[in-house]
């Protein structure tokens, strides 16, 4: 493993990195100095408590988006690749392999969840990033309040929110929406392998199994499809015993039925 790093003043000079508390700062520092080659460490809680550093100051940083933090701990620093560039002859891959899997680099060189990423627009032009998956709550205390006052739980759920409001609104029954919306997010929160890509195609082959047989088939309840209905078998399939037949009543007249 190359034993030098850099910092890119385009990071370190910026508004957000200067105005986070010096705590937080030097965590940040430690933390691209212990990070493999890639950018990844799966002791970031131990450099926090080595060198002196409280957990808020870790929060603070998934929080300003200069990490993302997987649910089993192991962390990333979001702007390695514009901090580091390390020769392939010296260069060491990460252990984590699995994780460098589901990200990406985005226009800016910066590490993105691929397919999973969760944003929340900020005033200062950066964005926090959220794993699928991640429960974790991030309460702040009076250090950090002046830069940062929301949770990351907090933010997670609105995140969710917005999600599932893109999804709410391609489904046929609006019935339900509340129950809906909690079984979509105890599902999201459950494995990070639950996606908004995979539960939109599964919505495209209910929608497609509904219309071809629109003069009969009623769609369930917003709250039954996204408590794991989606995964049934009947949702997708011609079934001998659906679940509620209706006259005279085509649930996707005027509906888009490209």
């Amino acid at each position: 493993m190359a034993q030098r790093r850099m910092f890119s003043k385009k990071i370190t000079d910026t508004d957000v990195f200067l105005e986070m508390p010096a705590t937080a700062q030097n965590l940040y520092f430690h933390l691209n100095m212990h990070a493999d080659d890639d950018g990844f460490l799966g002791n970031a809680k131990t450099i926090q408590r080595m060198i002196g550093a409280n957990e808020d100051d870790l929060k603070l940083l998934v929080a300003k988006s200069f990490l993302i933090i997987f649910p089993d701990g192991v962390t990333v620093i979001r702007d390695w690749r514009v901090h580091n560039y390390i020769r392939s002859d010296r260069h060491r891959p990460t252990i984590y392999s699995e994780h460098k899997k589901q990200l990406m680099l985005d226009e800016n060189q910066r590490y993105q969840l691929n397919g999973g990423i969760k944003q929340v627009g900020m005033t200062d032009g950066r964005q926090d990033v959220i794993p699928n998956g991640y429960t974790g709550k991030v309460r702040l205390g009076k250090d950090s309040l002046n830069t940062y006052s929301a949770s990351d739980d907090a933010l997670c759920v609105q995140n969710l929110q917005d999600s599932f409001e893109k999804i709410w609104k391609d489904y046929p029954n609006k019935k339900g929406k509340k129950e809906a919306f909690n079984h979509y997010k105890a599902w999201r929160r459950k494995s990070s392998k639950n996606t908004d890509e995979y539960l939109l195609q599964k919505l495209k082959e209910y929608l497609d199994y509904c219309r071809n047989n629109s003069n009969w088939y009623h769609p369930m309840n917003g709250s039954t499809w996204f408590n794991g209905r989606f995964d049934d078998e009947l949702n997708n399939k011609n079934s001998s015993n659906p679940q509620t037949t209706h006259q005279g009543k085509d649930w996707f007249a005027g509906f888009n039925r490209e």
